[in-house]
């Protein structure tokens, strides 16, 4: 052996011993490279309030890092407020989501369709897909298909569609949850997102679905949701999503 080959032995030896002194088995990984300094995230839901209910804070998350999010809401929810007509039940609920996704840091996109008839349809299954070819999601989130409400199923089933008709352009998918035991059902998370700091905004973006009594929704149901999924994370709040992946332990791009 020469001493060449002696010096490039011993250097790859010292190497490989100043790595494990560095992080021994055990301890975390060193840090992920950044990811591109701006992601594209899609939430599709099926009414105003949705979104905000089921991953408001990591919508906040990503949009406080400089990320492009837009929120669509499949219907107006015009059937939303008794006594007032749907055109204005529409104009009330969607002036409630343009303000809360100016809380949020996103853009609102309405789908179009009706609260109360949606439906799942080739034309319906193909605009869906349009829309997300435009957006080219890195992320992309919407209802849990299992849920007592059929606009969710029909939100969650015409994003999944697109979905996969689009492949790698759809982005990584995740499945979020609304009022987990009375909506969701049969809803089992392999990811989680800690959105401690970022509870109040989400409470705020909530709050500004004043028809639906924003506070209620947030007192009854996402309050307990939130310290509870932040228990089984380890945090104080936390959001649970389904991944749709064969890689069950990737988590959300840039977060």
């Amino acid at each position: 052996m020469t001493d060449d080959e002696l010096t490039r032995r011993s250097f790859v030896t010292q190497s490989a011993l100043a790595a494990a002194a560095a992080f021994p088995l055990g301890s975390p990984r060193p840090p992920r490279p950044p990811h591109p300094a701006s992601l594209k995230v899609v939430c599709v839901g099926a009414h105003p309030d949705d979104p905000e209910s089921g991953c408001g804070g990591t919508l906040a998350r990503y949009a406080a890092l400089g990320h492009r999010v837009t929120i669509v809401y499949l219907t107006r929810g015009e059937r939303g407020i008794d006594g007032k007509s749907l055109d204005e039940a529409a104009r009330i609920r969607s002036a409630e989501a343009e303000a809360a996704c100016r809380l949020l840091g996103a853009t609102p996109v309405f789908f179009g369709q009706i609260d109360g008839a949606t439906e799942v349809t080739r034309a319906q299954v193909e605009s869906m897909t349009r829309l997300l070819a435009a957006e080219r999601p890195d992320a992309l989130f919407t209802h849990w298909p299992v849920d007592t409400h059929m606009d969710h199923q029909v939100a969650s089933t015409l994003t999944t569609r697109a979905w996969m008709s689009l492949g790698a352009a759809g982005g990584a998918l995740y499945f979020f949850e609304v009022d987990t035991g009375s909506q969701t059902e049969g809803f089992f998370p392999n990811t989680y997102v800690d959105v401690s700091d970022v509870v109040e905004k989400k409470k705020a973006a909530l709050f500004a679905h004043v028809s639906q009594d924003g506070q209620a929704i947030w007192r009854e149901h996402h309050e307990v949701m939130t310290q509870w999924r932040g228990r089984e994370m380890g945090v104080a709040g936390a959001e649970a999503f389904v991944h749709l992946s064969r890689d069950r332990s990737s988590p959300l791009p840039g977060l």
